[in-house]
């Protein structure tokens, strides 16, 4: 399986104080990769870095052999809205856009014609047994649904990776292990890798690789054999 997603020596301070101390983590295409850990330990802070998002302070990340650091904003900003998906612990849809429209925007914002996206939108939003909600606005369809219609937006425009943060953390259990299934399956069957920050030990075990973070040090605690 080819690697997607490769990080080393990864280092990030806030001020003096260390958030991230020479991270690695080495991402296979479809491969999920949960990072556990206590809260403050830096887990949110990596992913930020592993996304481009925060500037390193060492080391280096390189996504499908690109080096982040050698890219200019506008090529990064590019490259986070092409190949690269983001689910949050609130599904953070639009509310003045229908739930097709929000499943749509990172087609549209890639310029994608209006019926092409919405037609891919709805496509994953059927995967993810939500058709029958394409036309209501994020007020009008539950938790669970939501945090879905994120996963549909994240995964829509087949990305090389998506990193989530908590991405079940504010659902009850059974819609926690309902969303993870769907987004998890979606997202090996498509190649997409998944880098998945959690607190719940039920949800990393469906990772195939586990790492931990304490302090700001990773650890892997396992890979599988898939």
């Amino acid at each position: 399986m080819s690697e997607i997603l490769v990080a080393r020596g990864v280092e990030l301070r806030y001020g003096s104080s260390p958030a991230v101390r020479k991270a690695d983590i080495l991402l296979r295409r479809g491969e999920v990769a949960a990072i556990t850990g206590p809260s403050g330990s830096g887990k949110s802070s990596l992913l930020y870095c592993l996304a481009g998002v925060l500037p390193l302070h060492g080391g280096e990340v390189r996504l499908e052999g690109r080096k982040l650091g050698d890219l200019s904003d506008s090529e990064l900003s590019a490259l986070r809205r092409d190949r690269l998906g983001f689910v949050f612990q609130y599904g953070e849809l639009l509310p003045e856009l229908t739930v097709e429209e929000n499943a749509a925007l990172p087609l549209r914002l890639a310029g994608r014609r209006k019926a092409q996206a919405l037609a891919a939108a709805g496509d994953v939003l059927g995967r993810l047994g939500l058709a029958e909600l394409r036309e209501r606005r994020p007020s009008q369809v539950s938790g669970g649904q939501s945090q879905r219609i994120a996963v549909a937006r994240a995964l829509v425009h087949r990305p090389a990776v998506v990193f989530a943060d908590e991405p079940t953390g504010a659902l009850d259990s059974v819609n926690a292990q309902t969303v993870l299934q769907e987004f998890l399956t979606l997202a090996r069957s498509q190649g997409t890798a998944v880098v998945l920050v959690t607190h719940d030990a039920d949800v990393a075990a469906r990772a195939d690789t586990r790492y931990t973070m304490v302090d700001g040090v990773l650890t892997m605690q396992g890979r599988s054999s898939r």
